[in-house]
């Protein structure tokens, strides 16, 4: 529920976010080849597995920061009125 004191210059930590995912990107690849060249299948199919992850986060990362800033309502709008009957 919006209680309107939230803080007007709030941001999401995309950029943050993201560099994380570069981070990660970098250590998943040096490990799944690192382990491919000492002979350690598992570990190095555990490391791409990552990777993938890692992967698909970062383009869902940059996804939302191509998006742009959301609408979201000023102070001047007052907050939610909570449902006042819930259906089970």
């Amino acid at each position: 529920m919006r209680t309107g004191s939230e803080p007007t210059t709030a941001r999401s930590p995309l950029r943050t976010r993201f560099w994380l995912s570069v981070w990660g990107l970098v250590w998943t690849i040096f490990g799944t080849v690192a382990f491919v060249l000492a002979g350690r299948p598992g570990w190095a199919a555990a490391c791409a597995v990552l990777w993938l992850i890692v992967t698909v986060d970062m383009a869902m990362i940059l996804r939302h920061m191509r998006q742009g800033p959301h609408y979201q309502p000023g102070p001047d709008v007052p907050p939610y009125r909570p449902p006042e009957h819930r259906n089970p």
